[in-house]
């Protein structure tokens, strides 16, 4: 199927769903499924951010931002995954408390609202990795508009780009809650320490990043094509300064440079086919 052809399924999909709530994070797979939303449905569609401290201040932000720029509807709700001992115990479930916090919460608010279903950006590419915020959104027969139309990550950046969307080419970034090593505790002080290390990272000029909070030590992702500026002496003293004065003792770059999931290499394969 052509990517036009592809983009047109999405228009029908989101057409049949009458009044829609879209979980909308910021990121470009969510902005272009609430701006196509927006583009079919009008006034029958709400981009919804879940906002909680595992959502960097610059994330809010932008995704404010973005949907003024597009004019897409757009309301903010305080959800409270913090109160849930299983999400802050951080094993292999985490995701799943935190989408299944998000999607109770949006539920509730579809049914008070009048919404008709709830859709959220799980693409194509998705499918391949270990993510039980899935299994969340089954429960609660969350649609999946953008999987539905087989679009995968680089056709959704495409169409992005096509449609003038400034997040066309945004890097990737997952909750700041992903940053903390599994059987670490989730914990306002763990997440304000991984926000501020990736604000100075930002600050430093690096474009796609991750801090890896594993209690005292932060091992640092640069992306690999940047990796040459991050392996130097001068670099390696800025890093130390910055991450040791927010509360690491060891300060560690990663050879591999930036991967998404990473984390999940922490996982033992058995316990992965348990959680899938």
């Amino acid at each position: 199927m052509s990517l036009a052809a592809k983009q047109r399924h999405l228009e029908q999909i989101l057409l049949g769903s009458e009044r829609t709530l879209i979980a909308y994070s910021g990121g470009v797979d969510s902005a272009y499924l609430a701006y196509v939303a927006h583009q079919v449905l009008g006034a029958d569609m709400l981009a919804v951010t879940a906002d909680s401290p595992s959502l960097a201040r610059v994330q809010l932000e932008d995704a404010i931002a973005f949907a003024q720029e597009q004019q897409i509807p757009h309301r903010l709700i305080q959800t409270q995954e913090m109160e849930r001992p299983e999400y802050v115990r951080n094993d292999g479930h985490r995701c799943f408390h935190c989408k299944d916090e998000l999607f109770n919460l949006m539920e509730q608010f579809a049914s008070k609202e009048d919404f008709a279903s709830i859709a959220y950006g799980v693409n194509v590419d998705d499918q391949g990795d270990f993510r039980p915020g899935q299994k969340a959104a089954m429960r609660h027969n969350v649609a999946a508009p953008l999987l539905e139309a087989g679009l995968s990550k680089a056709e959704i950046r495409e169409l992005a780009q096509q449609a003038g969307l400034r997040v066309w080419d945004k890097p990737a970034s997952a909750c700041l809650s992903s940053r903390i090593a599994y059987g670490h505790p989730v914990t306002r002080e763990a997440l304000l320490a991984v926000e501020r290390g990736e604000d100075s990272l930002r600050a430093l000029g690096f474009r796609q990043y991750r801090v890896r909070h594993h209690g005292e030590i932060v091992r640092i992702e640069i992306a690999r094509e940047e990796l040459p500026r991050a392996l130097t002496v001068e670099m390696f003293s800025e890093f130390i300064r910055i991450f040791k004065a927010l509360g690491f003792v060891y300060v560690t770059v990663d050879a591999e440079g930036f991967r998404s999931g990473s984390m999940n290499a922490s996982l033992a394969s058995e316990a992965l086919v348990k959680l899938a």
